[in-house]
Formats: C-alpha cells, sequence, structure tokens
C-alpha cells in the first residue's frame, strides 16, 4: 500500500480497511486480520494498525471479541458506506468542486462520464 503524506496513515489504513468491508472481502460477523498480521501485510508499525482498529471500534465498524480477535460489526457494511461517504464529502469533494468552477464546468458535463466509468469498473 502507497502512503500519500497528506492523511494520516491510521485513517489511510481506516480507508483500506473500511474499503474491504464495503466491497464484501471481510464479511459482517467475519474475524478480520490481527493487528500484526495487518501490519506486517502492509509494512507499517502494529501501533498503527491498532490506532486504525480503535478509530474503527469507536465508529461501529469492528468490534473486539476478547482473546478471540476483531470482527467486523454487524451494521459494519453500512457505517463504513456512512463514513466513507462522510469523508468524501468533507475531504474530496471541495478540491474536486473548486476545479469545476475553475474549468467552468457543471455537474451535468460528467454524467456521461460517470457513466462510462461505471460500466467499465462494475
Amino acid at each position: 500500500m502507497e502512503f500519500k503524506e497528506t492523511q494520516p496513515i491510521y485513517l489511510q489504513i481506516a480507508d483500506y480497511v473500511c474499503e474491504k468491508i464495503v466491497t464484501k472481502a471481510w464479511n459482517a460477523e467475519e474475524r478480520i486480520p490481527a493487528v500484526r498480521e495487518l501490519a506486517v501485510q502492509l509494512e507499517v508499525n502494529p501501533n498503527t494498525v491498532m490506532r486504525t482498529y480503535e478509530f474503527l471500534q469507536q465508529k461501529d465498524i469492528l468490534y473486539n471479541q476478547r482473546g478471540v480477535g476483531l470482527f467486523v460489526a454487524a451494521e459494519g457494511a453500512k457505517n463504513a458506506l456512512k463514513y466513507r461517504q462522510s469523508e468524501f464529502i468533507q475531504k474530496e469533494m471541495p478540491s474536486f468542486f473548486r476545479s469545476m468552477v475553475l474549468l467552468q464546468m457543471d455537474v451535468s458535463d460528467l454524467e456521461s462520464y460517470f457513466k462510462k466509468y461505471k460500466k467499465s469498473n462494475p
């Protein structure tokens, strides 16, 4: 995983975990990789992964079953989607909208590009 300097690593890992949950790679009530396992896989410090997991537990995306491990919460996919939508709206859309205004584009100008993207990326 390549990390950007514009966002804390633990939040980028949170996005990665949420993507796994939203795309159903990790399902509700399913055990997820242990802290050390994911840290090795992503080549980061285990403390960073622990911080990510704690953050996602606060968002009711994950839950800890003491002595067993971390699991995707029953409403984890819904909560992960809500979290990612909120992050997108707050962090990415303002820059995107600034570019649209600068380029004198309207939302209707994007519709055909969006449809084409969805067709080629189901």
